[in-house]
């Protein structure tokens, strides 16, 4: 694989052992694959080996890829090309060799691509440390962050104009930073691996977000990638905050309980690229804020953002696009997000002009799509599932039938085609303009995609029209909606809406008597299993664990200890669950063997 690799150093965890590599689990998702194995006799760790696509011969991966979860074994190969792969899994023993006769196969793998429809990629742009084909870029860097070496990565990055000017940087935040000189644009991937909170982290350089992703000026060439491998890759406690960059990808990891926003691009950004995530609840505040500030914001002239494939976790405030100071238009596409239970912004848009289609508005309590200061959005191919005003402009329609959702500012106009309203609640009403009232419609109907909404068409606040940039052909990209019927299947499906096999965290939001579409409390069962989440990684082969302790079946519990599955549910209180695997019990990790 061409990049320079990185690594760390650690201790060696075993597995419980059998006789002979068995293939648990297989399959090709998104520019990536995995097996999952059971482990052998004699093995200390496993070399995996990957074959197909670009590689012509079986090439071994890194060893970071090749973990060990308790009573199985799992690679994920990434950075693939769209093609058919098989993976080899070879047993290497205490002295270094391997057991050839243990290894196993898989059957092909079908990889496909991400799609790259968007604002994004305009002209060809590929956002990030990855080529536009799912390969990574000459000359790429690689850190593999986990709760143990986020503090202790190490690199050179060139500070200064001259050759000399190298500084060795150690730290996840520390080798972001020193990229804000602007002198090495080298491409980095930030691989996560299992959970990574706040304190595991070297420094943070926003007080209020996390993570911080500077450049120079705005519009800096950035070309960072930060991903999750596997499906359980998760950051708890911080977000992202991203300025004056050019070229950033933020892709397949969970955010939980960030501090503000999950992420935040504000100021001078431009080509960011964010997908294929899982959002939930920030910290917990009052009123407004009871489940954090923002998801994912856009803000100060960021522009050609692609916002796609994402699924919001009963988010209250979840995509704000715009402030009131943007030069404009600040092109952003929206599409095949999952809001599951959220509750607004979805998103409500000042000033930009943002393309949201393909989308899954799911049980959304307050309003999905919002318009205001003068925004011209096309809402297209959309799938509304019991969504409180599913499409609104400030001032007119929907909205000045009562008090008014958005502090009374102006208008936005928006276009509208193709979407479908399913099971809407009690005197829903979609004002258009073939039925209009006297205070102004939704959203102006088109017959079609291509059909340009009339300069003479203004909001009914502000007087602003719609500047049909999606029929400008200097403007608008190629893309290839569904029909918005099948867009549920589409997006809940395995290549839709965040992480890989929709992640390791999985719960059931009640239904409330069919009143899920109103209901934006703050869901408490929800927030504490956020709260207790951990990951079921337990560390390398031969390699960093995480800490995992083990409690054999005569020994007994504490007193009053408090039991959480992984997932972070309550099991058991006062005594020791039944079943094998892995618990949380008083805050440590531990194994019931």
């Amino acid at each position: 694989m061409k990049k320079i690799l990185l690594l760390g150093v650690f201790s060696c965890l075993t597995l419980f052992a059998r006789a002979g590599v068995e293939i648990i689990e297989a399959r090709g998702w998104l520019e990536s694959a995995y097996v999952k194995f059971s482990p052998v006799n004699g093995a200390k760790t496993y070399n995996v080996y990957v074959k197909g696509g670009q590689y012509a011969d079986f090439t071994k991966i890194d060893n970071e890829l090749v973990r060990n979860y308790g009573s199985y074994g799992r690679a994920d190969v990434v950075g693939l090309q769209a093609g058919a792969y098989t993976i080899k899994i070879v047993p290497v023993n205490a002295g270094g060799a391997e057991i050839a006769s243990q290894e196993a196969t898989t059957s092909e793998l079908e990889v496909l691509n991400y799609s790259r429809e968007g604002f994004a990629f305009m002209n060809g742009y590929a956002p990030g440390a990855y080529n536009s084909d799912g390969t990574l870029k000459d000359g790429a860097k690689v850190f593999y962050v986990t709760k143990n070496t986020a503090k202790t990565i190490t690199t050179t990055v060139k500070t200064g104009s001259k050759d000399s000017n190298i500084t060795t940087c150690t730290g996840i935040q520390t080798i972001i930073d020193a990229y804000q000189k602007g002198y090495d644009t080298t491409p980095v991937a930030f691989r996560f691996i299992g959970l990574i909170t706040k304190d595991d982290l070297d420094k943070i350089s926003s007080s209020e977000e996390g993570l911080q992703v500077k450049g120079k000026k705005a519009d800096s060439p950035m070309n960072m990638t930060f991903e999750g491998i596997g499906d359980d890759a998760t950051v708890h406690g911080f977000g992202f905050l991203v300025r004056n960059c050019k070229g950033v990808e933020f892709r397949n990891f969970a955010i939980m309980r960030c501090m503000d926003d999950c992420i935040s691009l504000d100021t001078d950004n431009s080509n960011i690229w964010i997908h294929h995530t899982d959002q939930f609840y920030g910290t917990h505040g009052s009123g407004d804020h009871a489940k954090g500030d923002g998801a994912t914001d856009l803000k100060s002239d960021s522009k050609f953002v692609t916002v796609s494939y994402n699924r919001y976790w009963d988010t209250g405030k979840s995509n704000l696009f715009g402030m009131k100071s943007e030069s404009g238009p600040n092109y952003i596409s929206y599409d095949h997000n999952w809001f599951d239970h959220s509750d607004s912004r979805h998103p409500r848009v000042r000033t930009m002009s943002v393309h949201v289609w393909n989308n899954y508005f799911d049980n959304c309590a307050k309003y999905g799509v919002g318009a205001t200061s003068g925004a011209s959005v096309f809402v297209e191919n959309n799938y509304f599932l019991k969504t409180k005003k599913p499409i609104l402009s400030s001032g007119q329609g929907t909205d000045a039938q009562g008090s008014g959702t958005f502090s009374g500012e102006n208008g936005g106009m928006i276009k509208a085609y193709g979407n479908y309203f399913d099971k809407t609640i009690a005197n829903f009403k979609y004002y258009t303009q073939n039925n209009p009232a006297s205070t102004g419609y939704d959203a102006y109907e088109t017959a079609s995609r291509d059909e340009k909404v009339p300069e003479t068409e203004v909001t009914k606040k502000g007087g602003t029209a719609y500047n049909n940039f999606d029929t400008d052909a200097s403007v608008m990209y190629t893309y290839n909606p569904v029909a918005a019927a099948d867009v549920p299947a589409l997006v809940t499906g395995y290549y839709g809406a965040g992480r890989l096999n929709h992640g390791d965290f999985t719960y059931t939001f009640p239904d409330n008597v069919g009143n899920d579409d109103t209901d934006s409390a703050y869901d408490t069962t929800l927030a504490s299993m956020l709260d207790n989440y951990q990951s079921s990684f337990v560390g390398f082969f031969d390699g960093e664990t995480t800490g995992i302790e083990s409690i054999a079946n005569s020994q007994e519990p504490m007193a009053n200890s408090q039991y959480y599955n992984l997932a972070g549910q309550r099991v058991a209180n006062g005594q020791k669950p039944t079943a094998k695997g892995l618990y949380i019990i008083n805050g440590k990790k531990v194994a019931i063997k």
